[in-house]
């Protein structure tokens, strides 16, 4: 298998495990130090190890969608007790108004929907939760679109890469081209709105 931004992406999943599967889950979903990392290409090669023996499918889907569930429940509440001084925060290494703005124009195009599409689209998902926390959207609005989205995307991903991995022959030859298609149409939302925005100014 060949590796992507020079981490071999099987031989990460193989060596981390179940927790740690679940800590980058938990961490990506709802931590401000999660933003980073390659949680939609690291939920398709888990799907595919599995598919191989490596992981029981089962546990693996369970953990991946209550990691994902339970980070963006985190992330609410940080937002919540934060609130606005989020925004005052200064720019870091792990921390750039941008992400919060990013977030925020995502949020207010798409509402109570992006708790679920922004799953699908990488450094979106890590702040969205924390402003909707940050914004005080109804709790248990919050937690039924959280539920959908974590188990769309937390069971979906893996899935697919567990369906593939069955159907097509030495498909782990194909896992870069298949995770760098899967980036691309992560990242196309984040792209479309920016594309618009600046047509629009």
């Amino acid at each position: 298998m060949e590796s992507i931004f020079n981490i071999d992406l099987p031989i990460l999943v193989k060596t981390i495990g179940y927790l740690g599967i679940f800590f980058i889950i938990f961490a990506e979903s709802g931590l401000f130090l999660g933003f980073f990392l390659p949680g939609d290409s690291l939920l398709f090669t888990a799907g595919l190890l599995a598919s191989q023996g490596y992981f029981n499918i089962t546990l693996l889907i369970l953990l991946t969608t209550f990691g994902a569930i339970l980070g963006d429940q985190i992330g609410y509440l940080f937002g919540k007790k934060v609130g606005p001084k989020i925004f005052t925060r200064d720019d870091s290494f792990y921390f750039k108004k941008k992400y919060i703005n990013d977030a925020e124009n995502f949020y207010q195009k798409y509402g109570k929907k992006t708790i679920i599409i922004a799953r699908f689209v990488p450094i979106i998902r890590t702040f969205v939760p924390i402003l909707a926390g940050v914004g005080n959207m109804h709790y248990r609005t919050f937690i039924t679109y959280n539920i959908i989205g974590g188990l769309l995307w937390g069971l979906g991903i893996p899935l697919l890469g567990y369906f593939l991995g069955q159907q097509i022959p030495d498909i782990d030859a194909y896992l870069l081209p298949i995770i760098l298609v899967i980036i691309l149409i992560s990242i196309l939302p984040t792209g479309f709105s920016y594309i618009y925005n600046k047509l629009k100014t």
